[in-house]
């Protein structure tokens, strides 16, 4: 039961997280494109069904993904639509045993995990919207924090 049960739970092999504006034309789009001529069945917002349920959607699509790439970037934690998936991606490793990879692509892992630089300037915006709701935030911060300690790959800007 073990291994084809949880193959035929996976829709995708990889879902990949990230900040559209900051990455979309860059970096995302030659990993996706890679992945796409090697044959592996990806998840990119292009996937969305219009009409639907932006969220309902990409958390569906996070479950049924065998690993789960996130793509930080300066920008990523100005965006409470990437924090959420975050949250989500994390559930789904504890719960399922799916592989998480981070990649900081013009941040540092230490800018994630302690919210500085241009990374913690981007997030300090989004604390002042979410002042209210203490409790997201510190699911956020969390999620940024442990989601940092893992193993996973820092890249500059280069092609």
């Amino acid at each position: 039961m073990g291994e084809s049960s949880s193959s035929s739970r996976f829709k995708y092999d990889v879902f990949l997280s990230f900040r559209g504006e900051d990455t979309r034309n860059k970096f995302m789009s030659h990993l996706h494109g890679a992945l796409k001529r090697k044959k592996v069945m990806t998840f990119t917002d292009y996937k969305l069904i219009r009409g639907c349920e932006i969220s309902s959607s990409l958390l569906k699509a996070i479950e049924e993904s065998k690993i789960l790439v996130v793509i930080f970037s300066k920008n990523y934690a100005s965006s409470r639509w990437c924090l959420e998936e975050l949250v989500k991606i994390l559930e789904c490793k504890e719960m399922y045993g799916q592989i998480v990879i981070p990649i900081f692509y013009e941040v540092t892992p230490s800018d994630v995990r302690n919210q500085t630089g241009a990374f913690g300037d981007a997030f300090a915006e989004l604390q002042l919207r979410f002042q209210d709701n203490p409790d997201k935030l510190q699911r956020w911060t969390a999620s940024l924090t442990k989601i940092a300690n893992l193993s996973g790959w820092t890249l500059g800007s280069f092609r």
